[in-house]
């Protein structure tokens, strides 16, 4: 029987990717995965793996070292990373985005001085737009920067960086008001500043402080922080892009890179899910019979197979037209937003197949039982995601009367 999540018209180099990364997942994620995730234990052995194929450098261009590759491909690498372990697929995703967003909208000077070593991994990236107090409305943003000579000061408190202690660069939203007189629309004075630090916790640079990583229901190995500025002065040729006041778009052309990848993780936290539902249903037996043999588990396992591969390819949808230059908002939010819900269905009725063997921690669908729900809330909420669609659909079916 064909693998589910299969994608047409991929190419040769395509399939070779994917098939060193699957290889990889089956041998060097899986078998470990539980074990260092119930100890919440970063995965470094897994991310060296990782940096020695290649795939730190998987989406930047070429002429800077990296692969030069697509957003499908990466998004499928994403995929077959989550199925293994959806904490090590968060770990390349905000190195991704900050990349991404580095080749979209960087100087060349800037360019030139990041890229590169992020493509061999030696400087990893991370992302920060939420705070304590605003989750979803970015346009709340507090922090602050202020101009002072050829510097800016920053200060604020930020919160959920994935990464936020292992990186060295982190790519920091915060409203800048220079030049952008009283009265400017919020998402209009914001700006995106590239800062750099020390990998690890506590005070990491002078101003900024890296708190101990927050502690989870699941999604753990891969650290989560706050970041707080005090007094940070950061040059000003670290503002991305040169320019103040477009940290907005430039953080939302970022987002919706991510939406992409957590639609992957979705789809490839599912297919993990349906595997074990199904190896678990022909191996239990009950009223002298497999578990599969009965109707009901058939159902489930019919209905679990059916939005996994829905899930997929609604994503390779969305990759493809992001790769295609054009926007794609309406495909990410509505990929981001069924892979996620599937994913979290698809693992429920795996846990159900389970039955009691479900709550055992000795059983690998424990662990994915807590980690599907942060695909709820990472990258916007299924509620933003919806806001977003219907925004859209009304752009594209504005009633004439």
């Amino acid at each position: 029987m064909a693998r589910l999540a299969q994608t047409a018209g991929l190419t040769d180099i395509q399939q070779e990717i994917l098939s060193t990364v699957r290889d990889f997942v089956d041998k060097e994620i899986i078998p470990v995965a539980t074990e260092l995730e119930h100890r919440d234990e970063y995965p470094q052995a897994i991310v060296d793996g990782l940096r020695e194929l290649g795939l730190f450098g998987l989406m930047i261009p070429e002429e800077y070292g990296g692969l030069g590759e697509s957003l499908l491909t990466y998004a499928l690498c994403v995929e077959e990373i989550a199925r293994g372990w959806m904490s090590v697929s968060g770990i390349i995703n905000t190195h991704f985005i900050v990349a991404y967003m580095l080749k979209q909208h960087g100087t060349p000077e800037q360019k030139d001085h990041f890229l590169p070593r992020m493509a061999a991994g030696d400087i990893r990236g991370a992302f920060s737009m939420s705070e304590p107090a605003l989750g979803s409305d970015v346009s709340a943003i507090t922090s602050k920067a202020v101009r002072d000579g050829e510097e800016y000061v920053l200060n604020g408190q930020k919160m959920w960086l994935t990464n936020g202690g292992t990186s060295s660069l982190v790519a920091v939203l915060v409203r800048s008001d220079e030049g952008h007189p009283e009265g400017t629309a919020p998402h209009k004075s914001m700006t995106t500043f590239l800062v750099e630090k020390e990998p690890g916790f506590g005070e990491v640079r002078p101003g900024l402080t890296i708190p101990g990583k927050i502690d989870k229901m699941g999604y753990k190995g891969v650290d989560t922080t706050e970041l707080i500025m005090d007094g940070l002065r950061v040059p000003a040729d670290r503002v991305l892009g040169g320019v103040t006041g477009r940290g907005f778009y430039q953080m939302m052309d970022g987002v919706e890179v991510g939406r992409v990848n957590v639609a992957a993780r979705g789809c490839g936290v599912a297919q993990r899910a349906f595997e074990l539902g199904v190896q678990y249903a022909q191996q239990r037996h009950t009223f002298g019979k497999q578990i599969a043999q009965h109707q009901a588990i058939q159902f489930k396992l019919a209905e679990m197979a059916t939005k996994v591969e829905a899930a997929h390819a609604m994503m390779v949808n969305a990759a493809r037209k992001k790769d295609s230059g054009e926007r794609n908002d309406l495909e990410a939010g509505m990929a981001k937003y069924l892979a996620s819900e599937y994913c979290k269905e698809v693992v429920e009725d795996a846990f159900r197949i389970h039955g009691g063997y479900g709550f055992s921690k000795e059983y690998e669908i424990e662990r994915l039982y807590r980690e599907a729900p942060m695909l709820l809330i990472g990258e916007g909420t299924a509620e933003i995601q919806k806001m977003i669609i219907g925004r859209r659909l009304l752009e594209e079916y504005r009633f004439q009367g």
